[in-house]
């Protein structure tokens, strides 16, 4: 595997734009005690809820939306009309759009949800915000990696992972310096978050709350007839809970800058009572969830490990392992087809191996592997 790299401090809690409000034992708390009823939100908004749609807390998939009866396939579920999603519009090019915008453009491309997580932050610290019932709702805290503490960290021991967690709070850290630079002094007006202190952590609460909860869906149709694609955040449709296995989906109506455009979640099948209502994340790697969302899923079919064959750590192990063996640094042809038939050969630095596809016997134990190469194929 990959060596890891030297841990940075992990990001603390403490966020000078949240609101002060104690934790729960079961689930994390709203930003504020008595957050407002999303779903009469949605509806005075022009959306539709179904009448057997509710907010439960769940001792199994925690706060979600569940079904309080029998609700019957291909029935919308919920329906948001184009204002009612949080996206980040890049059209604002005076004052505190202009200074958002700039800030945006200097998120790497793969850490999206910093992109948003910026607009988000900007409708946090406007008090008369629209989507204010909704950002009342979010969660205060996140159980993402880049929230733990650093013991907790070290001992995920896998270090793709460990690789991904300290990237992540060294760009918030580093993006802290330049954000505190360009909101120097700026002229109130100008000013994105209403003068008020953003830090790394608040980045942090940011960028978790977007890529746990937003969906990337068609943005505006371009020239070749391919649509881009653009994270918005949706209220209430983002309490659906994820399965491998589900009941509903979102189906998106014309293109995101048609003001007439409907985004729904549909009954993929009868739902019973009780049932909770749940939505497919994607067919991603454990890594993922438990990066962008906080949790993993056992026996995830999509799950994988990543690999590197390491010449001279093959050799300390060999060494280790008392094997006498040639230079594993230099693979005589028929350990390189070996390693070929192991796809462990190639350029790329790390190689992602799943159950099905690499006997789990030698996807992550080197001197077995050493044993393997020291025996001529014949």
């Amino acid at each position: 595997m990959v060596a890891s790299k030297m841990l940075i401090p992990s990001i603390t809690h403490f966020r000078p734009l949240t609101c002060a409000a104690a934790a729960s034992a079961s689930y994390p708390a709203r930003l504020v005690p008595h957050p407002p009823d999303l779903l009469k939100w949605v509806k005075r908004e022009g959306g539709f809820v179904h009448d057997a749609v509710k907010i439960t807390q769940d001792t199994t998939y925690g706060l979600g939306l569940f079904a309080s009866g029998e609700i019957p396939t291909s029935s919308d579920l919920i329906v948001l009309p184009n204002h009612v999603p949080l996206k980040f519009q890049s059209d604002k090019e005076d004052g505190a759009g202009s200074v958002l915008l700039h800030l945006s453009n200097q998120v790497p491309e793969e850490l999206w949800a910093m992109k948003l997580g910026l607009k988000l932050l900007q409708e946090r610290a406007n008090v008369g915000s629209f989507w204010r019932p909704y950002i009342n709702n979010l969660p205060e805290t996140y159980s993402v990696p880049i929230f733990f503490a650093g013991e907790d960290i070290r001992n995920l021991q896998y270090a793709p992972l460990l690789y991904q967690v300290n990237k992540r709070c060294r760009f918030l850290l580093e993006f802290e310096q330049e954000l505190k630079k360009a909101l120097k002094n700026l002229k109130p007006s100008e000013h994105p978050f209403g003068g008020q202190d953003v830090d790394a952590s608040s980045l942090g609460w940011a960028m978790s709350a977007v890529s746990s909860r937003a969906f990337r869906l068609y943005g505006k149709k371009l020239p070749d007839g391919t649509h881009s694609d653009i994270p918005m955040m949706l209220p209430l449709i983002d309490m659906c809970n994820h399965s491998f296995n589900p009941n509903a989906r979102i189906l998106q109506e014309q293109d995101a800058g048609n003001p007439k455009m409907l985004i729904k979640v549909v009954a993929e099948r009868d739902i019973k009572q009780n049932d909770p209502l749940l939505l497919n994340y994607g067919c991603l790697s454990n890594d993922f969830f438990l990066l962008d969302y906080g949790f993993v899923i056992p026996s995830n079919p999509y799950d994988y490990i990543e690999l590197k064959y390491d010449g001279a750590f093959m050799d300390a192990a060999s060494m280790a392992a008392g094997v006498s063996s040639p230079n594993f640094s230099s693979p005589a042809p028929w350990q390189q087809q070996v390693l070929s038939q192991l796809k462990l050969d190639g350029e790329a630095p790390n190689l992602k191996k799943d159950e099905e596809n690499c006997p789990c016997s030698w996807q992550i134990n080197p001197l077995k592997l050493c044993f393997l190469l020291a025996l001529p194929v014949s």
